[in-house]
């Protein structure tokens, strides 16, 4: 496992922002060289630390539809198999396994409230799920992915 520095958390939390700002700005922010900041995102992309890039479009291309958190009570020992078919939903954006009352939380999207209320039925079908609880998505306030 690679050692992550004050420094590489710093480069890091700048990447979260914007993952394509140039190195050299990268650098001034850090007040590091340019060449250190990139044999840093080497290492870093190397080692597995970074693991990948992505876009994330503009609020007004990712509105349409009704995003959720969806809940799940399930049976001891049936997580695996559940999250397993879960995983079958595409309009599954994110599945997490949590603690507390719930066992797994889903983010989903779908283009209407409509199709929203038959997935959550859809998925309520699958076996070992005791116990299903929504949210429905108004505003984002933050999101640093």
């Amino acid at each position: 496992m690679v050692q992550i520095t004050a420094k590489d958390e710093d480069l890091i939390a700048l990447l979260r922002v914007d993952c394509r700002e140039p190195v050299s700005a990268l650098a001034r922010k850090l007040g590091l060289s340019r060449t250190t900041v990139q044999d840093r995102l080497k290492r870093l992309e190397e080692s597995g630390v970074i693991a990948a890039y992505s876009v994330r479009l503009s609020r007004e291309l990712d509105q349409g539809g009704i995003r959720g958190l969806v809940t799940f009570a399930v049976e001891p020992r049936r997580q695996v198999e559940v999250a397993r078919l879960l995983s079958r939903f595409s309009q599954i954006e994110t599945l997490h396994t949590v603690s507390g009352k719930f066992d797994l939380v889903a983010q989903v999207k779908t283009p209407s409230s409509e199709a929203m209320d038959k997935l959550i039925d859809d998925m309520g079908q699958i076996p070992g799920i005791t116990r299903i609880e929504t949210s429905v998505i108004l505003s984002t306030k933050l999101d640093r992915r």
